[in-house]
């Protein structure tokens, strides 16, 4: 039977912040005109995207969220004049190219910081009930799916011609009805808020013209369109022909992008490739547990028996899928998880680890599966005897093989049936080679359900996994959001070598100047003065000075004094991110003295 290999559909997605400004902390000697925030990746907007609350927890009337300059991977807000002063708290919520939304918050200081009431949210915040039955409007979405395609591959595909349109029927209505609310609760579940935000017209309207919604529509339509399919024309034919199986493939590539356009395969590196391998990888997956339920199913209805030889096809159908899933998961574990160490460091990783040990055991009962299978390709006989005798079926061709012109009891055989069920001439009745024998028997068909009932029970939780990793950060993006917020909260020092002649003999040198952390808030300046032959010196006067003069902030003096040999100040405070200017002047008489100016970066 189909194994699912250890790929998700996943890659570098989940938009991650790389910076704000003002930025996080920062104390600001004038009031911003904007708050804006910078991601990895485009986002999108909400009419509540921010919230900026004062010091005293009143929130602040700002404009309409937008992109900065028209870049995607920015969103921008502007601010009223008269804030006042005190330490603000900017709570923030978008939605990134994935259709996941992203949320955090920060705060920044006018004048001074200042205690404050507003309460720092949550950067995952969301309303309990509406993310929770958007996910189980998820699973339902991808079982619908694996039932629909794979029931419709088991008929067409492998040649059963028995019953499965209550399954067909119970993957349509189950991905009808999640598609619905998936599109009702989309809306609530990007915000964050309950779910009487569902029926919300205006909300609702949002929905229908994103993208996700835009996905989701486009899925309705494509079920829609599926009512029309002639499925059931070959369950009465020998063999479909092309008027089925043309718009039946294209319905099923077109729901399997319906997936992929709106998840993380959307998003992040490679996305050409990443969707063609997120489209193989669902439609293989619901080839495999789909099928499984229908050929489940199959076994269940002893009056509808299953031939060998549909087992066996499907069994080869397995084969190729697998293969499918094995190339397209490799890929998308790599474009998701990005490093080894994302495995056990990120949420991602450890599910996907999870989800390895699951297809360990689906491993295991595929073999179990299959051995069923090799014994039903093993070529048996049956003979028909008279009434109140009992049949023998023995292997054809093997020790013990009747005489010919007897029926195995040792008695002279009539001559045979025309038209019946059991001819046993290689072929079943859907016109396809059977095998050997056209059913399967009652010990063969109890074996062989169990070991599928196990494949069944254990793809699904597979399948469960596989839906919680697409609504996890992947390693890649959590491995980029952990070094940016890094780097935010323990960004490096930065040393700079400032040369200097004041014109004299013996009048020239360097003045090592390190800034540290070298970021938005209170900085430790420390300078040190080496001499002509590279050792150290002392100067009457060190005096360095801060300007960023695309903001017209400065010249801010570090106050910087002389300790003995090195000169420091931990008093130093830079409001702004950006590219200062320092300068550094040189005494090294009363009336000897030089400027040099030179560009650092604070982050």
């Amino acid at each position: 039977m189909l194994v699912l290999f250890t790929g998700v559909s996943g890659a570098s997605a989940h938009a991650a912040l790389t910076g704000t400004d003002p930025q996080d902390g920062s104390v600001l000697k004038s009031e911003p005109r904007r708050v804006t925030l910078a991601f990895s990746e485009s986002v999108g907007l909400l009419d509540d995207s921010f919230r900026v609350l004062t010091p005293e927890n009143r929130r602040v009337h700002t404009g309409a969220p937008s992109h900065a300059d028209g870049r995607s991977d920015t969103a921008s807000v502007t601010l009223p004049r008269g804030l006042g002063t005190g330490t603000f708290t900017v709570a923030w919520r978008v939605v990134s190219a994935d259709s996941h939304p992203v949320s955090g918050a920060f705060t920044f200081s006018i004048g001074k910081p200042s205690a404050t009431t507003a309460p720092l949210p949550s950067a995952a915040a969301s309303n309990p009930a509406s993310t929770g039955l958007y996910d189980i409007a998820r699973y339902a979405a991808y079982s619908g799916l694996a039932l629909l395609i794979g029931a419709a591959t088991f008929v067409l595909g492998c040649g059963h011609r028995g019953s499965v349109r209550r399954l067909l029927l119970t993957g349509w209505w189950t991905l009808l009805g999640s598609t619905l609310a998936l599109l009702l609760l989309r809306g609530p579940y990007e915000r964050g808020t309950g779910l009487g935000d569902a029926l919300d017209p205006s909300i609702l309207s949002d929905t229908l013209t994103s993208r996700p919604g835009i996905v989701l529509v486009a899925r309705l339509a494509l079920l829609a369109a599926a009512v029309l399919l002639p499925l059931r024309a070959p369950l009465r034919d020998r063999a479909p022909g092309p008027a089925v199986l043309v718009p039946g493939g294209l319905l099923a590539l077109g729901l399997a992008v319906t997936w992929a356009a709106a998840e993380h395969a959307s998003a992040g590196i490679q996305v050409p490739v990443a969707m063609v391998s997120s489209v193989l990888h669902l439609l293989a997956m619901a080839v495999w547990l789909g099928g499984l339920a229908a050929l489940l199913s199959a076994l269940h209805r002893p009056a509808e028996p299953v031939a060998p030889a549909v087992v066996t096809r499907f069994s080869r159908l397995a084969l190729v899928s697998v293969a499918v899933l094995a190339a397209t998961g490799v890929y998308q574990s790599w474009r998701g998880l990005g490093s080894w160490d994302a495995l056990t460091s990120t949420s991602y990783g450890r599910l996907l680890l999870v989800k390895v040990a699951a297809v360990a055991l689906l491993l295991a009962g595929a073999a179990f599966s299959r051995r069923w299978t090799a014994r039903l390709a093993t070529p048996r006989a049956t003979v028909t005897v008279p009434a109140g005798r009992v049949p023998v079926t023995v292997p054809a061709g093997g020790p013990g093989e009747t005489p010919e012109g007897t029926d195995g009891l040792g008695e002279e055989r009539g001559p045979e049936p025309e038209d019946t069920e059991d001819r046993h001439d290689g072929r079943t009745g859907d016109g396809h080679d059977g095998g050997a024998a056209g059913t399967i028997d009652a010990g063969q068909r109890q074996g062989l359900r169990r070991s599928v009932l196990a494949e069944v029970t254990v793809g699904i939780l597979v399948l469960m996994i596989t839906t919680m990793l697409t609504g996890t950060q992947p390693g890649r993006a959590a491995e980029e959001t952990a070094a940016a917020t890094a780097a935010a909260d323990h960004p490096a020092s930065s040393t700079t070598t400032v040369p200097f002649d004041v014109g004299t003999p013996g009048g020239h040198g360097k003045v090592q100047v390190e800034l540290s952390p070298g970021r938005v808030g209170e900085n430790s300046v420390q300078a040190v003065i080496f001499g002509p032959d590279g050792g150290l010196a002392t100067v009457p006067e060190l005096r360095i000075t801060f300007t960023l003069e695309s903001q017209q902030v400065g010249p801010i003096d570090a106050e910087i004094t002389d300790r003995g040999g090195y000169w420091t100040s931990d008093t130093l405070t830079l409001p702004l991110p950006g590219t200062w200017t320092m300068k550094t002047t040189v005494r090294t008489t009363d009336v000897d003295q030089v400027t040099v100016e030179r560009k650092v970066r604070v982050s």
